[in-house]
């Protein structure tokens, strides 16, 4: 970039270009983004303004993304936030990106948690909307004198709220959306990356959840030892390891190893999990699980042969992809 004057238009032109020409997947669309967060706008402000000239700080810390940006850091990291589940995560390069496609799984979970605590539900995760999830969000009626909140049944509620796990939490996407949208749930997270747990727990405290989840640093199930859970939630490290180095540079180069490599067939932590998870669960409870492309029947194999599990889901992501799996606990103590 020389001194000439760098409107809106002339330098998202100029920047699209420079990343494709670096091989980047989408140069307009992160052209955009990074442009918007340094001007604090919206992206549509960028189309109405194209004649609009940068400001020289604003041109500098520009300069200094699309340097990031060309090195193949993700986008989510150079603004060190990404969006999932209409909540704001902070991001680092030590846990994985939140992805649209873990919504799923979240989805699937609020749905379930739903169903058990008796309230109504829609039949599938594709009826699970925004709005749905929204109207756990509104403020309750204000109790009459001498009430607990909520009426009656809210002591209830809150003598026995429903107890989920996220087992290698990461930055804490997946169990704090369950709570932020499902009230009268508590969660226990485990991840093995002290620094993710960090992570984690930040983003727990910005939503305000900090008072209904436990963080621990250990090895999957290990630190939750004699709990037991109405459910217990996994996106785990699931790409075979002989893949790793087909994966984009984004995502080999600037993401935890340990987060993304599940071993010779990328189903080493659903053996541990399916082993080890039914035995966690409340009769009657469910685990769920993220999967990779092809894996879902035979995780779902891996459940089911555990006794203690009565029956599997397999559920699609937005482009038709199983993504999800479903195990159900009998609901007869063994």
């Amino acid at each position: 970039m020389n001194d000439k004057i760098w409107t809106i238009g002339r330098i998202l032109k100029w920047t699209e270009q420079y990343f494709r020409d670096k091989g980047i997947e989408s140069p307009r669309l992160d052209a955009e983004v990074l442009l918007a967060h340094v001007l604090e706008k919206q992206r549509i402000y960028l189309y109405v303004h194209f004649d609009e000239p940068l400001q020289p700080a604003e041109l500098a810390a520009y300069r200094e993304m699309i340097k990031q940006r060309v090195l193949r850091v993700p986008v989510a990291q150079i603004l060190g936030e990404k969006e999932f589940m209409g909540l704001t995560f902070k991001v680092t390069a030590d846990a994985l990106v939140p992805r649209p496609d873990t919504e799923i799984l979240v989805q699937a979970a609020v749905e379930r948690l739903k169903a058990m605590k008796g309230e109504k539900t829609a039949a599938g995760v594709s009826d699970v909307t925004d709005a749905d999830m929204l109207a756990d969000e509104s403020p309750a009626e204000e109790p009459a004198e001498g009430q607990p909140a909520g009426g009656a049944d809210a002591e209830q509620e809150v003598a026995e709220p429903l107890h989920i796990a996220d087992i290698g939490t990461g930055s804490g996407a997946i169990c704090l959306s369950v709570l932020r949208y499902l009230a009268g749930t508590v969660a226990d997270t485990v991840d093995i990356s002290p620094a993710a747990r960090a992570v984690a727990e930040e983003n727990a405290a910005s939503l305000g959840l900090q008072d209904r989840v436990t963080f621990h640093t250990g090895d999957l199930l290990q630190p939750l030892v004699g709990m037991t859970f109405a459910a217990i939630l996994s996106n785990p490290p699931y790409i075979p390891e002989a893949d790793i180095a087909t994966l984009a540079p984004e995502v080999r180069l600037k993401e935890p190893h340990t987060a993304l490599s599940g071993g010779r067939d990328g189903l080493d932590f659903y053996r541990r999990l399916a082993k080890e998870a039914p035995a966690m669960l409340v009769p009657g409870g469910f685990m769920a699980f993220e999967v990779g492309i092809h894996q879902a029947e035979p995780v779902a194999a891996l459940a089911k042969a555990n006794p203690l599990i009565a029956r599997t889901e397999i559920l699609p992501d937005y482009a038709g992809i199983d993504r999800v799996v479903v195990a159900w606990r009998t609901k007869e103590c063994q």
